[in-house]
């Protein structure tokens, strides 16, 4: 009984959390893949509702329709993986092969799932290559996830988000990661431990979903960053007092004029050290002031400006292309080719063609 009621309230926090999510913002990309996750989750924990281990009059039955809804829940990890590139990886575009390994796990799943219905699960030593296989991707796409969302964390300048990726993203991505891990690695369907290790997984997600529901219940009354930003300025008091004013026009006389972001590696953190201000306030300062929510973003916009400077210049024609991307603060070539075709919309080389034909 204290399961059913676990996964009860699991479903309803899951399907209340998309409600809101989607209500906040349903033209966001993002919101509508939280849905389809939320939506994969309550069809996940419905399907543990069909074992052996449930009561009778507990059991769900969901007949030819059992490949469909465990689809679905092999989706949860590839869907997870989008939802975190759309949050955390705003600037780039979704990677094509990506997506359709993210398509072919599914529609493989799909595949398999059937084949196992007709044949009693008797598929074979090829049969069982193929969702090892599968079980590997699931796993790839949430270790990216993961990946995403802890990479940017110290170039993130929107605090909120910065909170976000700890408290949520990283507790979700851990969850998944593991419950994956010892469905399909540890132990064997049907085995009484993988019954408890389904049981674990149930109160886990209920305790997720409800504290998540509760969190974002009290964020329109009290910010959690706000609280944490209120210790932080109690922390560095003593020291406040010796940093002169910041504005828009300091900002640009030091870090353009002084050409500080030619600094190969520059982090938030440098910077702030070089401008004698506490990290949160310059974080705050060219989120809110100069408009950039993350930090190597503005990077780019400040170093692809002075390149485009250097390629129009009929003088420095014959400056090669790498010898411009490390002169601006980039380490290899790649990485600017990759910020000048995101900013302008084509190569340096292109770039330095049309400007010098202009002039000529």
């Amino acid at each position: 009984m204290l399961l059913f009621t676990a996964q009860i309230v699991a479903i309803l926090s899951v399907l209340l959390l998309a409600v809101g999510y989607l209500k906040a913002d349903l033209h966001a990309a993002s919101a509508r893949v939280f849905g389809l996750i939320a939506l994969c989750v309550v069809l996940y924990l419905m399907s543990g509702m069909t074992g052996p281990n449930i009561a009778v009059h507990y059991q769900l039955d969901f007949g030819r329709w059992q490949p469909l809804v465990g689809v679905t829940s092999s989706s949860i990890s590839g869907l997870f993986m989008l939802y975190c590139f759309l949050i955390f990886q705003e600037a780039h575009r979704f990677p094509r092969a990506l997506a359709a390994a993210f398509l072919l796990q599914v529609f493989a799943e799909l595949a398999l799932m059937i084949i196992s219905l007709r044949t009693e699960g008797q598929g074979g030593s090829l049969f069982n290559g193929i969702a090892f296989v599968l079980d590997l991707m699931q796993l790839g796409f949430v270790g990216l996830a993961i990946y995403w969302t802890l990479s940017g964390w110290s170039a993130d300048l929107v605090e909120d988000r910065r909170v976000f990726r700890w408290f949520v993203i990283g507790v979700q991505g851990a969850l998944i990661f593991f419950v994956l891990f010892l469905e399909n690695f540890v132990f064997d369907d049907g085995a009484q431990a993988f019954v408890g290790v389904q049981a674990i997984t149930v109160y886990s997600i209920a305790a997720l979903a409800l504290g998540m529901l509760l969190v974002s219940m009290k964020f329109d009354y009290v910010s959690l960053s706000q609280a944490i930003r209120k210790v932080t300025e109690r922390e560095s008091a003593p020291t406040e007092s010796t940093n002169a004013p910041f504005d828009i026009d300091g900002f640009n006389v030091a870090f353009r004029e002084g050409f500080l972001y030619r600094e190969a590696g520059l982090t938030i953190a440098v910077l702030a050290t070089k401008l004698g201000l506490p990290e949160y306030k310059l974080r705050a300062f060219i989120h809110q002031e100069l408009g950039f929510r993350n930090f190597n973003a503005m990077l780019h916009v400040y170093r692809v400006a002075e390149a485009c400077e250097i390629l129009s210049d009929a003088k420095k024609a014959n400056l090669p292309v790498l010898t411009v991307a490390l002169s601006v603060g980039y380490q290899s070539i790649t990485p600017f080719n990759n910020a000048f075709r995101e900013l302008k919309g084509m190569t340096p080389s292109e770039f330095r063609k049309q400007a010098l034909g202009q002039l000529g």
